[in-house]
């Protein structure tokens, strides 16, 4: 049986880079959140061009909110929110778009837990970095940690649309984590900060 840590282990991290770009042209340019991009590229050292067409997205931050054990028990702060596009009501955690200008990925966090839950943290940490679907999107999700919280108001911001709907709720992280596992949650952030929680927990790394 080959040492798994060895000489001979594979290489586990993701490698930046890009096959050749012929040309470039943008399908959709709005003013909201995304534009969608045709590429034709080609495998380097590759004649043979294909066409593939890219989402960009400016990135966004998710934040798993854990208070403190309540009789041995810690508890998420969650959302409860429509999604056009699903559609549905989906259970979800407080999360923003990377949409400000030298905003750093830690000030957008602490500005949405505010914002959507009313809520500050003395405890953060990365948790996670996600690349939900790089087959078609950009889109780079960094998922922190906050703990140590406590009320705070969200000032003069104001909810609109879809948020001005949305369900803040507590719910147990144990509870939280039976519901992924048996696919009653499935938006992926969700699903892969209580992972990444329980097996930091797990492994006495928190």
């Amino acid at each position: 049986m080959s040492d798994p840590g060895g000489a001979g282990a594979p290489d586990l991290a993701d490698r930046e880079g890009s096959w050749d770009v012929v040309s470039s042209r943008y399908l959709y340019e709005g003013d909201w959140v995304v534009n969608l991009r045709e590429d034709v590229v080609r495998a380097p050292g590759s004649d043979e061009e294909h066409s593939r067409t890219v989402l960009e997205h400016p990135g966004a931050v998710v934040v798993l909110a854990v208070d403190d054990a309540v009789e041995g028990e810690e508890r998420v702060c969650c959302l409860r929110q429509y999604r056009h596009a699903g559609p549905g009501w989906f259970v979800e955690l407080p999360a923003g778009l990377r949409d400000v200008a030298g905003e750093a990925s830690q000030e957008v966090a602490v500005r949405e837990l505010r914002e959507e839950a009313e809520l500050e943290a003395t405890d953060w940490r990365p948790l996670l970095t996600l690349r939900p679907s790089v087959g078609i999107s950009d889109e780079v999700q960094e998922v922190f940690l906050a703990r140590g919280l406590s009320h705070v108001s969200r000032g003069d911001f104001e909810l609109h649309a879809e948020e001005a709907e949305m369900e803040v709720f507590w719910a147990p992280l144990d509870g939280l984590l039976d519901a992924a596992l048996d696919g009653r949650l499935g938006t992926s952030p969700v699903v892969a900060a209580l992972l990444a929680y329980d097996a930091l927990r797990r492994r006495g790394r928190l």
